[in-house]
């Protein structure tokens, strides 16, 4: 309810030091002893996590050699003795979120804190992922239509050679090349959010869509860079800020080459 409400902000901690996408390594385990569990390892890059009030933490309750079948997800609150944050992480862009280290040290968790199931937590995780990464692709979507838009306004009110950098044919096909690909993009997002609503989604989809629409939000702000020029990269133009931001939108919610994989493992 504190999560609804605003009150508890929250965090979800998958990635650790030593194992990105391949969630079913991770060595961070909580040991059962008696009536909680003992909580031992470490995570990175946690969006939320030097302001979380909780966090979500997957972690291992069985043996290594059971793989995704020993990964548990357990509430753990920050304020629990041996529960601590690293500084934030000083990240190449996206500076207004919060992305820390978070360290358990024989942190003691109420068995009652298990979120599901021992040995459910990979599960849990797979059927929110493809969700996870439809949000991806719907900022990605989004985020490529106003770096049109605003390179749009730019070109027209930009002088060269004695008229709008607009004017000229190779700005022209360029922003019709994008907002051709950028209105393709728009369609096949839409059509997997009707699947969404319809809780027909499949993973295969939600990868697609993840890892062309973020490579496509590359590849236009890359270009909307260009035509403007120098004042493309400088900071106070939104076009820039837009060029270091959007470039984790091809590593999170598992990196595009894993998209691609899990992908080719349907056809």
């Amino acid at each position: 309810p504190k999560m609804a409400t605003g009150e508890a902000v929250t965090a979800v901690a998958m990635t650790e030091p030593g194992t990105g996408s391949d969630l079913q390594r991770i060595k961070t385990t909580a040991t059962l002893e008696g009536d909680h569990y003992v909580v031992n390892g470490s995570k990175i890059f946690i969006t939320n996590g030097y302001l979380c009030d909780m966090a979500v933490v997957a972690v291992r309750t069985g043996s290594a050699e059971l793989g995704a079948q020993s990964v548990s997800l357990m509430i753990i609150e920050a304020d629990r003795e041996g529960f601590s944050k690293g500084r934030p992480l000083k990240k190449v862009g996206m500076r207004g979120q919060d992305t820390c280290e978070l360290f358990f040290d024989n942190v003691k968790v109420p068995k009652e804190n298990l979120l599901g199931a021992e040995g459910m937590g990979f599960i849990a995780l797979m059927k929110e992922l493809a969700w996870e990464r439809m949000m991806i692709a719907i900022i990605c979507a989004s985020s490529a239509e106003y770096a049109l838009a605003t390179t749009v306004e730019y070109v027209k009110q930009r002088q060269a050679f004695g008229k709008p950098v607009a004017a000229f044919q190779n700005t022209r096909f360029e922003l019709a090349e994008m907002r051709s690909e950028i209105q393709i993009a728009r369609v096949y997002v839409d059509r997997c959010m009707e699947l969404v609503v319809r809780n027909a989604l499949s993973p295969e989809a939600a990868c697609a869509a993840k890892y062309w629409v973020s490579d496509l939000l590359s590849n236009v702000v890359d270009r909307c860079v260009q035509l403007h020029g120098g004042y493309g990269y400088m900071l106070e133009y939104p076009i820039a800020r837009a060029y270091i931001d959007t470039r984790a939108n091809r590593i999170y919610g598992g990196t595009n080459e894993i998209m691609k994989e899990l992908i080719s493992r349907s056809i």
